[in-house]
């Protein structure tokens, strides 16, 4: 087992965030801070915020929250958000803007980069972890366990890696880019749907020497990139649309257009905290075998031969990170997967 999933344990509390009565206040204290804080595993990367203010920022989202949409949210056919809709506040763009507001004013005030969710140390294992896969395929190698690239091969695998198109979606601050960059990938590009977190992202890029990174403002949910990419990277994006008040609906909006977005042969690499391997690995059958579905429905109506073939399949995860014994089991608090688009 790759990976435990924690959300039920450890944001518990989060899900029990219910408006008090007319003139009252939306959330206690304590529900603020289970807000401010349910994405536990992140790391400060040069952030001044302190908890007060992270706290105010998230009664804040709560209550905007709570009491309109923001017109540039994913759109619903809920009138209104209810307690589970409002315990989902990280699914909401109006909650990022702000955050990507906060950090961007934090980094014109102290030159500061922001927070990389997960922490930098996974961040380097995904970095690192994709080039191994990638030269491997480069390669016309199909790997069963990549970990490292040998030392003897990294001058070889540049070559080979300046060549891949890489897109990153929901790519916040960018900084997962830049580590890329330094890995040896040169085709770059960064897609968000908040303004601010492009605006912070090109920042740090001008600021830190990456001009060959080219940064967007877009959803991938509906995405109007009209390219494709062979790696396309997702860190912590599933997650965040996951915890929309219509995450179901939206996941499957996500499948439809990643698949889109990652060209044949290339390959899918999400990094998630709120999922197991096994799990993505389940959630992308699911979506290999509603796709085969409506394509045989396709060739009974349209008499045409349907393509039986999944667009995704697993292709390898990362097996280095740090594990913990929970309920009998043993598991990692974060997963990296990897899937080949057929």
């Amino acid at each position: 087992m790759t990976g435990i999933r924690l959300q039920q344990e450890e944001s518990a509390d989060l899900t029990q965030i219910r408006a008090a009565g007319t003139g009252g206040d939306l959330v206690s204290d304590d529900d603020r801070s289970v807000a401010a804080d349910s994405w536990s595993i992140k790391s400060d990367y040069g952030s001044t915020l302190d908890d007060d203010q992270r706290h105010a920022d998230a009664a804040e989202a709560l209550s905007a929250a709570a009491n309109c949409r923001a017109a540039s949210d994913y759109s619903s056919d809920k009138e209104e958000l209810d307690a589970e809709g409002v315990a989902s506040m990280l699914g909401l763009q109006s909650y990022w803007d702000a955050a990507y507001a906060d950090e961007l004013a934090n980094f014109h005030e102290h030159g500061h980069a922001g927070e990389v969710w997960f922490g930098a140390d996974v961040m380097d294992v995904i970095a690192s972890w994709t080039k191994g896969l990638c030269f491997e395929i480069s390669q016309g190698c199909i790997p069963n366990h990549v970990d490292d690239i040998k030392s003897e091969t990294v001058e070889e695998s540049d070559k080979y890696l300046s060549s891949w198109s890489v897109l990153d979606i929901g790519t916040g601050n960018g900084l997962l880019l830049h580590e890329l960059a330094k890995q040896g990938f040169s085709d770059l590009t960064g897609v968000d749907y908040s303004e601010g977190a492009i605006n912070l992202a090109r920042r740090l890029a001008d600021r830190d020497g990456f001009s060959n990174i080219n940064l967007l403002v877009d959803d991938v949910l509906e995405t109007k990139l009209n390219r494709q990419f062979q790696l396309v990277m997702d860190k912590g994006t599933l997650d965040a649309i996951g915890l929309h008040p219509d995450g179901a609906i939206k996941r499957i909006m996500y499948w439809e257009s990643v698949s889109k977005l990652v060209a044949v042969g290339g390959i899918l690499v999400i990094t998630s905290c709120n999922n197991t391997k096994d799990e993505l690995v389940q959630e992308v059958e699911n979506f290999n075998q509603r796709r085969i579905d409506v394509s045989l429905e396709s060739e009974s109506m349209k008499g045409h031969e349907a393509s039986r073939d999944p667009p995704f399949r697993y292709l390898n995860h990362v097996r280095t990170y740090p594990t913990f014994m929970f309920g009998g089991s043993v598991g990692s608090r974060v997963a990296t997967v990897a899937f080949l688009r057929n």
